[in-house]
């Protein structure tokens, strides 16, 4: 825990666990594509894999269900779609203007969801958001921040 905790009962970093069918290629497809770093658990069944202040737990076969979803605040939504695409990510969604963010969606091997948004685009409208089962819905609203 860290030693920047105010009170007994403070709240310490979130780490989402991931289930995934195979923990080696969950690293593989995090390391090779999305640019995170093996923190440990190579070769076992769960690993921790990081980038900057995010971390996230694989799992496989256990912890949870296939198609989780994580938000991951970034300083340039776009920049990050350009270095996905070009080491060949699943990009779900790309970036799309939204009153939080303007985020995309990216997809890891077993369906597991990784939304990075930075901050929203001023003076840019609203886009379609695309939900789980992969339908898309109207903006909620034509207004603009």
């Amino acid at each position: 825990m860290s030693t920047e905790t105010q009170s007994a009962n403070a709240l310490g970093k979130a780490i989402p666990v991931f289930r995934v069918n195979s923990v080696n290629a969950a690293i593989d497809y995090y390391t090779g594509i999305l640019g995170f770093r093996l923190d440990w658990g190579n070769g076992g069944f769960f690993a921790s894999v990081s980038r900057d202040k995010s971390t996230i737990f694989l799992s496989e076969g256990d912890q949870g269900h296939p198609g989780a979803w994580v938000w991951i605040g970034v300083n340039d939504a776009a920049a990050l779609e350009a270095e996905f695409r070009a080491k060949g990510a699943r990009i779900r969604h790309p970036p799309t203007n939204y009153p939080w963010a303007y985020e995309m969606q990216v997809e890891d091997l077993d369906g597991n969801v990784l939304r990075f948004g930075s901050d929203t685009l001023k003076e840019e409208p609203y886009g379609e958001w695309l939900d789980m089962d992969g339908r898309l819905w109207p903006p909620s609203g034509t207004e603009t921040r």
